[in-house]
């Protein structure tokens, strides 16, 4: 954990630097809306990437255990949001646009590259968590915007277009089978460090394009320091009961040891690199800020990534003991 602490996940800098750069320099105008563009191009070619780089015979073979994906999906998009919903009464005590925010972060996929990292670190069932991952995402392309319009569509004053559907597909999901369908071309360099530069660089252009519309819109002055350290406090809880709860459930029905692994950091965590887009389509027509609404998803995933960075090398050490 302190290893984790001395060197910082680049992502993390990333982001912490595009925010720096949101407060001091936002983005305004026709470089906003061009700078809007760019992202949207630079999340496709993310994606076009994703898809390049998964092996068709890998995903064939992943598919076969079911009972895993099966299980990874149900904490993603039934267990998670059910506590969403269940942290409702966290409004006595916070904003109700920050408890949308926290709500937003349940219905999100599971990531994709720290998922299948970690994984693969404590010496799990990498296939697995590589098709769990990807199927995660490839179905939250309709999931998320279904549970979205469900559970903040009405009365929360969030609106939501039914056009968010096909924009998100053309964004995530177009993009994703074009790699697939030229893999035998591009999968090389889908599989060199391309594709985490580009997933770096996109989220920190979310990031930075979603907290300049906070800043120019003057949101920020409407957080306090006491809801941004409940928010870090609020991530560690959840990010520590979730972990607990998808080895719990995953022993109980029998998994091996290397499934309980993928079940337990494919099932805990949420996408950024997924959820930010998503955000930035659904919410673009939206009375509540944006960056109000990305704030506890950013802040999960920066807990969620040092404290899985930490538990996988525990189970690495287990495992070769």
């Amino acid at each position: 954990m302190l290893q984790s602490l001395k060197k910082p996940d680049p992502l993390i800098v990333l982001i912490i630097l595009a925010v720096i750069l949101a407060v001091i320099a936002p983005a305004r105008g026709d470089f906003a809306e061009t700078f809007g563009q760019l992202t949207n191009v630079a999340i496709a070619f993310l994606f076009f990437l994703y898809g390049a780089r998964l092996s068709t015979q890998e995903a064939l073979n992943g598919l076969k255990h079911w009972r895993l994906h099966l299980t990874i999906l149900a904490f993603t998009f039934v267990v998670y949001p059910l506590i969403g919903i269940a942290l409702r009464p966290l409004t006595a005590f916070i904003s109700h646009d920050m408890y949308l925010g926290i709500l937003f972060l349940t219905l999100v996929p599971s990531t994709v590259q720290s998922s299948v990292a970690f994984t693969s670190i404590a010496k799990g069932n990498v296939a697995g968590a590589i098709v769990s991952a990807s199927t995660s995402n490839l179905v939250g392309v309709f999931i998320t915007p279904a549970l979205v319009m469900l559970l903040m569509g009405t009365g929360g004053g969030v609106h939501i277009d039914t056009s968010a559907f096909g924009e998100i597909a053309l964004l995530l999901l177009a993009p994703f089978i074009l790699g697939q369908l030229t893999r035998r071309w591009v999968g090389k360099f889908a599989q060199s460090k391309a594709t985490k530069v580009v997933d770096r660089g996109s989220i920190a252009m979310v990031v930075y394009s979603a907290f300049s519309k906070g800043v120019v819109d003057g949101i920020w002055s409407s957080i306090s320091i006491w809801e941004l350290a409940f928010l870090v406090a609020f991530a560690a809880i959840f990010v520590a009961f979730m972990l607990w709860l998808t080895k719990k459930v995953s022993e109980k029905l029998g998994f091996k040891r290397a499934d309980t692994v993928a079940i337990e950091f494919c099932g805990s965590k949420k996408s950024l690199a997924t959820g930010l887009p998503m955000a930035s389509v659904i919410f673009a027509s939206g009375g509540t800020s944006l960056g109000l609404l990305i704030l506890p998803l950013m802040i999960y995933h920066q807990v969620q990534l040092m404290m899985c960075s930490w538990l996988a090398s525990r189970y690495a050490q287990r495992a070769t003991t």
